[in-house]
């Protein structure tokens, strides 16, 4: 059951959310961690805070806001700046395994385009991230 705060999710929340998924998928195997991390109002939801799961040829393995988006690859992709957020995603997962990483996204609570910094780490070969909006 999502958490009933108020307000955006902080840089703290996001981080601890994405180390719990971690542990989640490390305890019960890619394919229930994934499902969990997708249950939209599971336990990696929270407000504008949710999970999202790309393998590292920037596929969506499991995403906490659009489940549409699983099995698309996105490598493509890219925010309103033009910047390529997934590819960038995953070359900084291949060289640094933990990062955090900026970029520009729809918020699924107000439905605008705004600021997003994501904090992502790398598991075996899938980089698990979760974002505050600013």
């Amino acid at each position: 059951m999502a958490m009933a705060k108020e307000g955006n999710a902080t840089s703290a929340e996001a981080t601890a959310m994405v180390k719990k998924a971690v542990a989640f998928i490390k305890a019960s195997g890619k394919d229930k961690g994934y499902s969990e991390i997708s249950t939209k109002g599971g336990q990696f939801s929270d407000r504008d805070l949710y999970v999202t799961v790309y393998g590292m040829d920037g596929m969506v393995r499991a995403h906490g806001a659009n489940e549409k988006m699983i099995g698309k690859n996105l490598i493509e992709l890219k925010d309103v700046d033009g910047k390529a957020f997934v590819k960038e995603r995953v070359e900084l997962a291949a060289a640094k395994g933990t990062f955090w990483q900026d970029y520009k996204f729809t918020n699924p609570v107000s439905k605008k385009i705004e600021p997003k910094s994501m904090y992502c780490e790398k598991l075996d070969d899938a980089i698990i991230c979760g974002g505050i909006y600013k």
